[in-house]
């Protein structure tokens, strides 16, 4: 059996009373693009930074790679690259400059930071200082910073949420192709059913903290009589 990118057990996050997750359970096999989908306040967040290692779980267990992100941090972290949603870079850097920055903090060669512009896209504005950047153009840095240093796992959080088309279907591009070149494996989360559906190679369905199905889009639309994934969730949690 090949070895599994993500493997999440019966995982419950509790914040006082309130059960963010409640058992949830789906395995991302490697070099796959797995989509989280589900409304806000579904869970999504919360499993991607426990998966990140940077909250840990009340119960349960997750593993990448074969780590546990509680007990082998710091090894689960030499293998991941994580994005938020609400992620941001310094404004008064160049998105070059930021690029530079990010390859020391990852510790990562040099040469990444060429990887990182091609991946953006963003031509001369590469040169100019982030503050000048639309929200889209920010993002794609954001994203290119992300994958410039290939890491085993890209966890990407709602990585087109307020974008304009254009550059969601930039960055969505960007993701689909640089994980099938390089084998990059993605744990992104969307509520966007539609941009799950073309990106992800299989979805898992999240609501009120339970992952309510789990399977290849084309083929839940299919086993569901359904138009979209949206028609799915809508038929599976029965709203």
């Amino acid at each position: 059996m090949a070895e599994l990118a993500v493997e999440v057990r019966d995982l419950v996050k509790l914040y006082g009373p309130v059960r963010a997750l409640d058992g949830v359970s789906f395995e991302v096999e490697r070099g796959e693009i797995f989509g989280l989908v589900g409304p806000n306040g579904a869970g999504k967040t919360t499993t991607l930074r426990i998966v990140a290692t940077l909250i840990k779980p009340t119960s349960g267990v997750v593993r990448v790679f074969g780590h546990d992100v509680v007990s082998e941090a710091d090894e689960v972290r030499k293998l991941i690259s994580y994005l938020p949603e609400e992620a941001g870079a310094y404004r008064l850097l160049t998105g070059r400059e930021y690029l530079e920055f990010m390859a020391r903090v990852y510790g990562a060669p040099p040469s990444v930071v060429e990887e990182g512009i091609r991946i953006s896209g963003l031509g001369d504005a590469i040169y100019k200082q982030v503050r000048t950047y639309s929200r889209g153009m920010k993002r794609r840095l954001l994203v290119a910073r992300a994958l410039m240093v290939r890491p085993r796992l890209a966890i990407l959080d709602e990585p087109t949420s307020g974008l304009d088309v254009a550059h969601a279907m930039y960055v969505r591009n960007v993701i689909k192709e640089y994980s099938r070149e390089h084998g990059v494996t993605v744990l992104l989360s969307s509520h966007n059913m539609l941009e799950i559906e073309y990106l992800c190679d299989r979805v898992a369905l999240i609501d009120r903290g339970r992952i309510v199905e789990v399977g290849v889009p084309r083929e839940l639309i299919e086993r569901y009589g359904a138009e979209n994934l949206e028609e799915v969730f809508l038929k599976v949690v029965g709203r």
